[in-house]
């Protein structure tokens, strides 16, 4: 068995097929799981069965955390799948110079990586230009919360950057917010929103978890989705885009298609250790539902 040196001890470098089990580094929003990750997990499991391969979850947000370290400790998996992915993130670093293969769910800030990603730059841009279309002048963007972007996820930076580019190309009005990810902080998020700028007229979000709480909000504010306030946003199916009234009008993560990716490039570099890197970046495409519309109400109208 080959070892490196890893800074904290000895981490063994396992060979292929060694245990016949990956590793998933997941650590949950805000302390607990959404729907969405959770879709993840069972879906990383399902690609991972395909090849007679089980899964180890754990979480580890950064290099030192116990989780991560005991993942690691006694080559208990072939390989690792990492997820929750920040621009600068100390587990990337560290699994790439122990030499341990593993593959990122989201772009790292490093090149010579393996990943597969949704394009969030894209994903926001395109949110702004849907919105945009539809007459809609001042937009707000939601994203995750502060705690999340302070940290450097990738995700919540790139969103960002998309909707701003659209903003800054369409001549719009816009801003961003922090949101937390549960119902009442979307109540709350909204009504910031509506305080700060009571000509907004539509939202786009990142924040999957708080669309029930932005709907809340509007309903207490008195507009009416989408007559008198549009809603866009990033989903992982429709387990909500179809519980929310109205549905949702959204870029639904593919959660199937990135899962399917992620373990087929680990598998590739299993098989092939000194093969160059891979990425997989996927397109958004929004489906329109029922929550955004033409942008025909005016603050004097409420």
């Amino acid at each position: 068995m080959n070892t490196e040196d890893a800074g904290a001890g000895t981490t063994p470098v396992p060979t292929v097929d060694q245990t016949r089990a990956l590793g998933m580094v997941f650590p949950p929003a805000d302390h607990r799981y959404t729907g969405m990750q959770l879709d993840f997990v069972g879906r990383v499991a399902e690609a991972a069965q395909t090849y007679d391969y089980d899964v180890l979850l754990t979480t580890g947000r950064e290099v030192d955390d116990p989780p991560f370290q005991r993942l690691l400790a006694g080559g208990r998996v072939d390989g690792v799948i990492l997820m929750e992915i920040k621009l600068e993130d100390s587990r990337v670093d560290h699994l790439t110079e122990l030499g341990y293969p593993f593959v990122t769910i989201g772009r790292p800030g490093i090149e010579d990586a393996w990943w597969v990603d949704l394009d969030f730059v894209a994903l926001g841009r395109n949110c702004v230009r849907h919105l945009a279309d539809l007459g809609h002048t001042t937009i707000s963007f939601v994203n995750r919360s502060e705690q999340f972007f302070r940290s450097g996820y990738e995700s919540a930076h790139r969103g960002l950057e998309g909707f701003n580019q659209g903003i800054e190309e369409l001549g719009l009005t816009g801003r961003a917010y922090f949101c937390g990810d549960d119902t009442a902080a979307g109540e709350a998020c909204l009504a910031k929103i509506l305080r700060d700028d009571p000509d907004t007229t539509a939202v786009a979000t990142l924040s999957e978890a708080s669309v029930a709480g932005l709907y809340r909000g509007l309903t207490r504010a008195g507009r009416v989705v989408p007559r008198d306030f549009s809603v866009v946003g990033l989903t992982a199916g429709p387990a909500l885009t179809d519980t929310v009234i109205p549905p949702l009008t959204a870029a639904e993560e593919p959660v199937d298609e990135i899962s399917r990716i992620a373990v087929e490039l680990l598998m590739e570099r299993l098989k092939s250790p000194g093969a160059p890197p891979r990425n997989v970046l996927l397109r958004p495409l929004i489906t329109i539902r029922s929550s955004t519309g033409p942008c025909l109400s005016t603050p004097d109208a409420w």
